[in-house]
C-alpha cells in the first residue's frame, strides 16, 4: 500500500492506481455472545487436536465470516480545478473511496498519490469535538489542516457569517442542530483554503436555502481559486449543477469516467435499479412505527406498465404497514429525470397538512404521478413515511424507473413538447369568462 502527499506531480492533484479495500463481514447464524464455556471448549480443541496439514485436510475458513470487497481495482486521475460528481447505487463504493481519499479509513491494496491539503465533510460532526464550542472548533480544524491560528483568524469572520451561527459561536457544538453542525461544518471546510475538498452526501442534511449557497461556494473555489472538489450524492440535479466531471462506481469497480453529463447518462442507462415488472417488495422490519411493504406502477387500468406516453395517466399505489396506535405521518416522493429534479407530495388524507391519527393495521394508498411529462428516463430516487419536525419514519431509495416517450398523442404537439424549457409539457386552453366589445369601452 502507498499513500503519499507530492508536490511534483503532473497536472493531476490525484492519481489512483488499482485501489481495492475489502471488509471481513460475518453473518447470522450462531449466537451473538460467546459464553465462557464455549471459549473453554475452543482452547480445548485447539490443544488437544492435529493441525489440519497433518490430517490431510486443508484449513476452512468460518462459514460465519465472508470477505467484501468494498472497492476493487480502481484506477483514475483528477486535474486540478476539476469537480467530479461520484455516483452510483448505494453500496457501490462511493463513500468508502472518499473516507480512503480522506485517509480516514486505509486501502487494502493499491497506490494513491495527492497533490495538496484535504478537507473533508463526510457526515454530521466530521472532525468536530463535540465538547469543544464552535469558535474552538474552526481553530482545530485549522490546525489539522496544518494552518497557524493567523491564518485561521484571517477567515474567521467569512466562516461564521457563512454558517450563520454567530449567537452560538461559544456554544459547544454538542448542543447544535444537525442544520447548525453541518452549516458549521462546510463553511469550515471551504474557506480554510484546502486544495482539495471532500463532500459526502452530507449536505443533504441542509435546508434548500442551504443547500443553493453550499453549491454557489464549491462552484467559487474551483473556478476563481482553481480548487478540486469531489461531491458523491444521489441528488443528481445537484450533481449536475456542481460538476463538470464525473465518475460513475458500480459494484466496487469505477464503470465510467468522464464528462459529467456522459456519466450520468451511463448512470441512467446501464443501473439495474428495478426489474420492469413495477412491483417492489420491501423487506419487512419488525422495529419500524410505520413500513413501507410494496410500490406497484400501474397505468390507468390498474395494470403493471414501466413505459408511457407523454400525455399518458401513471399511478403510484403503494401498500405500508402500521404498527403503533394514533400515528399521524405524510409520505412524500422525489422523482428526477436526467439530472432535474421534480418534488411531490401525495394528495391524500396522510398529507402532513391533514395529519389524522392512524390506527394499526396494513394500508393501500394510490397517487396518480404528475402527466403530461417529458420524454426521457425517470428514477423515483426516494420514496418516504415521515412526521413533521420528526423527519423519516421508513425511507426506500430508488425503488422505480419508468420511460415516457412521444407515442400516440397529436402530433402537432410533438414540437410544442420538445421546444418548451422544463419537464413537464404544460398545454391547457385557457377560459374567457369576460369579453368587452369596442362598442361596450369606446375604442
Amino acid at each position: 500500500i502507498a499513500f503519499t502527499i507530492q508536490s511534483n506531480m503532473s497536472n493531476s492533484i490525484i492519481e489512483v492506481t488499482n485501489l481495492s479495500k475489502s471488509y471481513t463481514i460475518s453473518h447470522e447464524g450462531r449466537e451473538r455472545y460467546t459464553a465462557l464455556r464455549d471459549v473453554m471448549a475452543q482452547k480445548a480443541k485447539k490443544i488437544f487436536s492435529f493441525p489440519s496439514s497433518l490430517r490431510g485436510g486443508t484449513t476452512k475458513q468460518s462459514p460465519y465470516k465472508e470477505e467484501f470487497w468494498a472497492l476493487k481495482d480502481v484506477s483514475f486521475k483528477i486535474e486540478q480545478g476539476d469537480r467530479v460528481g461520484i455516483i452510483g447505487r448505494n453500496g457501490a463504493g462511493k463513500s468508502t473511496l472518499l473516507k480512503i481519499l480522506s485517509r480516514i479509513t486505509e486501502p487494502t491494496t493499491g497506490e494513491i498519490k495527492i497533490k495538496g491539503r484535504v478537507a473533508s465533510l463526510l457526515e454530521v460532526g466530521t472532525g468536530f469535538h463535540p465538547e469543544l464550542t464552535g469558535r474552538e472548533n474552526i481553530f482545530l480544524n485549522g490546525a489539522i489542516l496544518g494552518m497557524s491560528r493567523a491564518e485561521v483568524r484571517k477567515h474567521f469572520d467569512a466562516i461564521v457569517d457563512f454558517a450563520e451561527i454567530e449567537k452560538f459561536l461559544d456554544t459547544p457544538v454538542k448542543r447544535y442542530s444537525s442544520g447548525m453542525y453541518v452549516r458549521l461544518a462546510f463553511s469550515v471546510a471551504a474557506h480554510l483554503e484546502p486544495e482539495i475538498l471532500v463532500i459526502d452526501e452530507v449536505l443533504a442534511v441542509g435546508d434548500a436555502e442551504f443547500q443553493k449557497k453550499c453549491l454557489g461556494k464549491m462552484q467559487d473555489v474551483s473556478n476563481s481559486e482553481g480548487r478540486t472538489v469531489l461531491f458523491v450524492s444521489h441528488q443528481l440535479g445537484m450533481v449536475k449543477a456542481l460538476c463538470n466531471k464525473g465518475a460513475l462506481l458500480n459494484k466496487g469497480k469505477l464503470e465510467y469516467q468522464g464528462k459529467i453529463v456522459d456519466t450520468i447518462d451511463n448512470y441512467l442507462d446501464n443501473s439495474r435499479l428495478i426489474d420492469t415488472n413495477c412491483d417492489v417488495s420491501i423487506p419487512l422490519n419488525e422495529n419500524l412505527s410505520a413500513q413501507i411493504i410494496n410500490i406497484k406502477l400501474l397505468n390507468k387500468d390498474g395494470g403493471f406498465q414501466s413505459e408511457f406516453d407523454v400525455f399518458e395517466q401513471k399511478f403510484l399505489e403503494v401498500d405500508l404497514i402500521v404498527r403503533a396506535n394514533n400515528l399521524g405521518f405524510h409520505i412524500g416522493y422525489v422523482i428526477e429525470r436526467n439530472g432535474e429534479i421534480l418534488v411531490c407530495s401525495a394528495e391524500n388524507d396522510f398529507d402532513a397538512n391533514r395529519l389524522n391519527p392512524r390506527a394499526k393495521g396494513k394500508y393501500k394508498l394510490r397517487v396518480e404521478l404528475p402527466t403530461p411529462l417529458k420524454a426521457g428516463t425517470y428514477i423515483m430516487s426516494q420514496l418516504a413515511i415521515g412526521q413533521p419536525n420528526i423527519g423519516n419514519i421508513h425511507k426506500v431509495e430508488n425503488p422505480l424507473q419508468f420511460e415516457v416517450e412521444e407515442l400516440s398523442f397529436d402530433p402537432s404537439l410533438v414540437a410544442f413538447s420538445k421546444n418548451r424549457p422544463g419537464i413537464m409539457v404544460v398545454d391547457h386552453p385557457w377560459d374567457i369568462i369576460d369579453v368587452q366589445t369596442n362598442s361596450d369601452i369606446g375604442i
